[in-house]
């Protein structure tokens, strides 16, 4: 027999999944953020001329960078649809109705990690990248 939920108890489950839904929302506005950093850096004239391979290392390294942030537009917009259809887990009286709304989320949480796991191994290559090949600023 399945388990018979309230209001009251339905209303905190959807209020732990919405907070959840809004810090990811903040990851993604920071992974915007600092996107938008990279693409300025790797669009600036900060690296020693001459470099090997300079010029198609950047334009790698910008190529990822929009493919992350148009990936975590698709996973903002997975979210947003979600946030709105979380008001329908109040009217969920037996767990094989909760069960599909925790599966989305599930799935869901499992993207945003796996968006802002890549874009973090892309940050930690430009950095790496970019820290051995800066101008040093001459004394004068």
């Amino acid at each position: 027999m399945a388990a018979k939920f309230n209001e009251e108890d339905q209303s905190r489950k959807v209020a732990v999944l919405y907070r959840e839904t809004q810090k990811w929302k903040s990851d993604l506005n920071f992974l915007e953020v600092e996107a938008n950093f990279i693409q300025q850096l790797l669009n600036s004239y900060v690296f020693v001329p001459n470099t090997p391979n300079l010029f198609e290392r950047l334009q790698s390294f910008l190529e990822r960078t929009e493919i992350c942030v148009k990936h975590k537009e698709e996973v903002g917009a997975m979210i947003t649809k979600h946030e709105k259809v979380l008001g329908g887990m109040l009217e969920c009286r037996d767990e094989t109705c909760d069960f599909s709304y925790y599966r989305l989320h599930e799935n869901i949480r499992e993207t945003v990690l796996k968006c802002m796991h890549t874009f973090r191994i892309l940050k930690s290559e430009v950095f790496n990248y970019a820290g051995n090949i800066l101008k040093n600023r001459k004394e004068e």
